[in-house]
């Protein structure tokens, strides 16, 4: 069995796995080591091509920068600065409707700039947000799905962990990625607020505000040292990250560590226990080292890909759909969309980058761009059910009783067709992703 035959098998083998709830890094490393040991006829070369495969994937400078970045959103997020920053914006928006869903997109938009995981800005503004948009009577289905809608963007505010998977496994340089992922995170941050203040000015009532404006506890709320440090703290480490990047002072991994070690001092100046920075190593670790073993397998999928002439097979499947690339653009986007229903972002990525980006190449689409209207369908599957990890994360991180997964799936909803139609908007416009790359 070869050819076209082999990749139905492999293609075939790998939705069942994953349909029987196997994990992604357990499916994508045995159908690879299989494959590759049919291909070669003999498992002493199968072990040892993925042996190989496997230092060869992980000893990579680049990969340091998934752990650096993590540990710097766990500092920020154990240090309390995120809760500072939070406050800060609530109280600078005074009388404009819909402000505490509002807050909570701009503050989700800056917390993705220090964590690049929209899980941990989820988990983190479910416990923040939420409470104080119950005290101000917010319909619980319009709270809790600003709450999940926004958390998306910390996948493509830079940095992001979904944007350096994507740039290691297509071959493009991650701090251009970062750079890219700017303008489309900042339109995507309006398009979301530009929502909520139409919605709050037609709806009042789901809104809860009826003085429509900051409560009189926030009014003669006093920021303290610590609070002050907080918030500016993150906006300087945002500068710092970023900035280096941009003007060529750090790699993307120098500029990691710098933040992480930037995070360490704002987190000692804001007298962080020292178990609560040993929880955030922990938590890195946690968040981490999946993402690395998945990358592992990652690396070994992409050989049999090769081998096996899978991709091959792939391309001539949409070489059917002649060269229309908005045509298949839009049957990935609808692969994305379901599999973000079904399993996390960074194995969808794993699963589909290898195969659609020679795709998008061949057809002479940037690949910049073709990543991040990727990362944004994406994460627009993170939204929907049946199991939307963005809304089980919501879930799990609040303690009302009355706060149902329908619940949130439905204030979801507007988010994740606002993604959509940015999804079409970059597709369409190119240089919203290209422009900023192109200048540095």
């Amino acid at each position: 069995m070869g050819g076209p035959e082999f990749a139905i098998a492999i293609i075939a083998v790998l939705l069942i796995l994953i349909l029987l709830s196997v994990p992604i890094v357990i499916a994508l490393g045995s159908a690879s080591f299989f494959g590759l040991a049919y291909l070669v006829g003999n498992f002493d070369i199968a072990v040892s091509l993925l042996a190989n495969t496997a230092y060869e994937s992980i000893r990579s400078y680049i990969f340091a920068v998934i752990p650096l970045f993590v540990l710097m959103g766990e500092l920020i997020s154990k240090s309390g600065a995120a809760k500072n920053l939070y406050v800060l914006i609530n109280t600078s928006l005074s009388r404009i409707p819909g402000r505490l869903s509002l807050a909570t997109v701009i503050g989700n938009a800056v917390f993705g700039a220090v964590t690049g995981v929209s899980i941990a800005s989820a988990a983190a503004f479910s416990r923040i947000a939420y409470p104080e948009m119950v005290a101000q009577n917010y319909n619980k289905t319009v709270a809790l799905g600003s709450i999940a809608g926004s958390a998306s963007l910390g996948m493509l505010i830079p940095p992001s962990i979904l944007l350096i998977v994507w740039g290691v496994i297509a071959e493009i340089s991650v701090g251009k990625l970062f750079v890219a992922g700017i303008i489309p995170g900042i339109l995507l941050a309006l398009m979301f607020g530009v929502f909520i203040i139409v919605f709050a000015i037609v709806k009042p009532k789901l809104f809860g505000e009826v003085e429509k404006g900051i409560t009189k506890e926030h009014k003669e709320h006093k920021s303290t040292k610590s609070e002050l440090i907080g918030s500016i703290g993150v906006v300087v480490l945002i500068f710092i990250v970023l900035g280096g990047i941009w003007f060529g002072i750090f790699t993307p991994t120098e500029s990691a560590g710098i933040g992480a070690l930037f995070a360490l001092i704002l987190a000692i100046l804001k007298k962080t226990s020292w178990r609560d920075i040993g929880s955030a190593v922990l938590e890195t670790g946690k968040i981490s080292a999946p993402i690395l073993f998945l990358l592992i397998a990652a690396q070994m999928y992409a050989r049999l890909l090769a081998m096996g002439g899978i991709s091959e097979v792939v391309q001539n499947f949409f070489t059917f759909f002649g060269d229309d690339f908005y045509t298949i653009l839009i049957i990935m986007v609808v692969t994305w969309f379901v599999l973000g229903m079904f399993i996390d972002s960074v194995s969808i990525i794993l699963l589909t980058v290898p195969l659609f980006t020679p795709i998008a190449g061949t057809l002479g689409y940037d690949p910049i761009a073709f990543a991040i209207i990727g990362i944004i369908a994406i994460e627009a599957g993170l939204l929907t059910p049946p199991l939307g990890l963005c809304v089980y994360t919501v879930k799990g991180s609040i303690s009302d009783p009355e706060a149902t997964l329908g619940m949130i799936f439905l204030g979801s909803v507007p988010y994740w067709i606002i993604l959509i139609i940015l999804v079409f908007l970059v597709a369409f416009f190119p240089s919203l992703a290209t422009w900023l790359p192109s200048l540095m």
